[in-house]
Formats: structure tokens, sequence, C-alpha cells
């Protein structure tokens, strides 16, 4: 592409186009990307750079997949969409009971969305209604802890980080949930009680306000990325029970293998009673997401007043997501990941362990397919950008974080450049702010 088309484009972009977390006054630069494919993209000015971020960690099988695209076309040409209410169709079907089948056992109604923040929405309209449905109308509260992040949608929101998130710019106007301190015990690291103290001493003190509580399970995605015990977890899981408060956990992130296993929640053997699945459901072709719940909660709000769920969207169930995420878990059931994500998992840990003794370091963290640089300062973003597109690489750090979500088709050679662009451009001062 010549030089003067990509500066026209880019130009109308910073002008006239949002993009996330961004300034229209001071829009952070932007790189024109004119086609991707594997683990690939390619650049308007024929740059290759090596994607480290899978697109928000989405896009799992790699970019131009040949069984997705065909997903797709067969679909297309049968029906793009249909509404929802008082239809179905087979992608739908077919789709339910892959989730069903892949999910922990008891996971057993689904209901889709149209995105992964739209289902957090979702599910705790599901613990509201169900606590309504139970007359218990005092419980309209959701705790949660410190340090997570469940979407930018308003009941998402309120169950965000309360000092990274966006608590301070609607204070007063979002829903006020109740956090406990982030777990501070590592994935890995030997187990203390003590840890899981706040969270149980905050349910003992408002256990009769609240429906729910919500998660990330093991990992807190764009919070923070933290990995944390799995048997805080675990504890959790039995507190809800015991006081009959539903735990909802949210896999948009790490579910589909990210972590090591198949759902992050397997690593401490809890079935929520809602789960939140997203992002890599379509492989990274588009947004969707679904909100599995157990029979029980199913039940309970389907006997009450009203007796149906309160949320439809115009988009929901849409055949051409459904088609395309069929296709991608049939991929992951087929041929699973898991042996994969060890062996990035492995190769993660001995180019990023290099980056031990850096002064800009902090932590060095990798679970499964995540690897975190965590840093002393936040970084400059257009500075950091800049130097890994240097390298080849493409990696959004945020933050104090700088960090990669590979996909599982990148090969051992791309992954290690990857990693050797992390800790060399960690190594840079001026690559954050002071």
């Amino acid at each position: 592409m010549k030089e003067s088309t990509i500066n026209n484009l880019l130009n109308f972009d910073k002008d006239h186009i949002w993009h996330p977390y961004t300034s229209m006054k001071e829009p952070l630069p932007v790189y024109l990307v004119e086609s991707a494919d594997g683990a690939l993209l390619k650049l308007g000015s024929g740059e290759e750079l090596i994607d480290g971020m899978s697109s928000w960690w989405c896009v799992i099988h790699g970019y131009n997949n040949p069984r997705l695209n065909q997903a797709l076309r067969d679909q297309v040409d049968k029906m793009a969409h249909v509404m929802f209410g008082g239809i179905t169709h087979i992608p739908a079907i077919e789709l339910s009971k892959k989730l069903i089948r892949m999910t922990p056992i008891g996971l057993e109604r689904v209901f889709f969305a149209d995105s992964g923040s739209v289902s957090v929405e979702v599910a705790i309209k599901m613990a509201l209604q169900y606590s309504i449905s139970r007359g218990r109308v005092s419980r309209n509260k959701v705790a949660t802890i410190s340090g997570g992040y469940h979407g930018d949608t308003w009941h998402a929101m309120s169950v965000c980080d309360p000092v990274g998130g966006m608590h301070s710019l609607y204070n007063g106007r979002l829903p006020i949930q109740y956090f406990a301190p982030r777990p501070t015990v590592e994935f890995g690291a030997e187990w203390c009680d003590d840890d899981f103290s706040p969270m149980k001493k905050l349910i003992y003190e408002h256990h009769e306000e609240l429906a729910a509580v919500i998660v990330e399970p093991i990992v807190q995605g764009a919070g923070g990325m933290w990995m944390y015990h799995p048997e805080y977890l675990k504890k959790l899981s039995a507190l809800c029970t015991s006081y009959d408060i539903l735990l909802i956990v949210d896999e948009i992130a790490t579910g589909f293998g990210r972590t090591g296993k198949m759902f992050a929640s397997e690593w401490s053997g809890v079935v929520p009673d809602i789960m939140c699945v997203g992002k890599a459901i379509t492989g990274g072709y588009m947004s969707f997401a679904a909100t599995l719940a157990t029979a029980k909660v199913a039940d309970v709000i389907s006997s009450g007043d009203p007796s149906e769920i309160m949320h439809g969207p115009t988009f929901m169930a849409n055949p051409l997501a459904c088609a395309v995420a069929n296709e991608s878990l049939a991929m992951l059931e087929e041929a699973s990941p898991l042996l994969r994500i060890k062996e990035i998992e492995s190769i993660m840990r001995d180019e990023l362990s290099k980056a031990e003794g850096c002064t800009n370091i902090k932590n060095i963290r990798v679970l499964g397919a995540i690897g975190v640089l965590e840093t002393h300062s936040p970084v400059d973003m257009a500075r950091c950008q800049e130097e890994f597109v240097k390298r080849g690489v493409w990696v959004r750090p945020f933050g104090r974080l700088i960090y990669i979500m590979p996909q599982y088709i990148i090969t051992n050679d791309q992954l290690i450049k990857l990693c050797r662009a992390l800790v060399a451009v960690a190594n840079i001062d001026d690559v954050f702010k002071k």
C-alpha cells in the first residue's frame, strides 16, 4: 500500500474514530493492519508482526483459519441471522450441546449473549432474579474480589476493580457492591488459610444482602493479570454453598484452555452455579458469549414472578456466530490444545525468566498460555508499542503490565521471538513513565 494512502487513512482515523480507552484529543498512535494469517498481522506498509495478544485473547486457532472460514461460508448461504424469540435453529442447538458437554458437569442451561460483558450482565440479572423468585428481596448485592475486571457495561463495571477500574468516574451512579481484598497467595505457592479470611468475614457480615459472588477463577485478567491459589476458589465455593449464595465464575478470558485447563475452575474442582464464557468461543471471529446456569438456578427463576428471564438481545444466538463457535469448539474437542499449551508455558517460563534481575521488573508470572512481566512503573504505551513494532511483534501492555497471551497455533520460533522482545523492551528505561 502506498505511504500516502496509509497516511490519509490514518489521518482520517485519528480525526474521526474513537478507539478503546483513548482520548480523541491526543489519541494513541494506531497501526494499519491490512490482513492477518496464522499468528501474523500484516501492516499496510508490508511489515509482518507476530501477534502476542490473540486480539485480546480470543484468536486461539489463528487468523484466517480455513475451517472457521468455511463454517462461516456454509452458514451464510443458509441464513446470516434470524430472531431467537419464538424461533430456534440447528447451530444454536448444536452449540448448546457442545457447551454442556465441555463445561463442568451441572451447567445444563444455556443463555446466549452478544459479548462477554453482556454475559456478565445476564449472570447478575439471573442472580438477582433468583433471589426475587425465592422471596429474598433483600439479597440484591454482589460480592467480588478487588483487582478484577468483568466488562464495561453497567453492572459489569460495578464489580470491576474499585481502585484501578472505572468506579471513581461513575461514583454515586454505579450500583454499590462489596469487595474483599485480592488474594495474595500466588498460584503454585504454599496455601495459607489466612488468605481467605477477608472474604470469609465479608460473606459472614453481609450474607443476608448477597445474591451472588462473582470472580474470575484463578487468573484475574484485564484488572491485573494476577494468578491466585486454587484453594481460594475451593473455599469460596464451599462458603457460598453454606450460605445459599450463588457463585458466578467469569471464564470469558480464562475459558477454552487459556490457563492449561479447559476451564480455569477445574484447577479447584469447582462447579459454579453460573458461568460466563466468551472471547475464544468463536475463535475470535466475532463477538459472542454465553451464560450457563445449573438446572436449579433456571428452575427457581422459572417458578417465580415473572417466570421469564428478563433479557433478550436482538442478535441473541446469531446463526453465523453459533456456526463458527461450533467449529471452534469442535477443533478443541478433536485435538485438545492442552498439551500444546503446556509446551507454550514451558517456553515462556524459560524465556521470560531472563528478565529476572532487570531493574524495571517487579514480578514474572506464567500460567498456561499467559505470560506476564509486572513492572515497577507504568508503561508509556506509545513508546512501548513503537519498540515492539520495531522488533516485529505486536504487544499491547497496560498500566504496569507487559504481557502476552499467544495463540495456541504459534510456532516455537515465533513464541521465542515474542518473549525475547518482551525482555528486551522491559530493559529500555524510557518506555516507562517517570
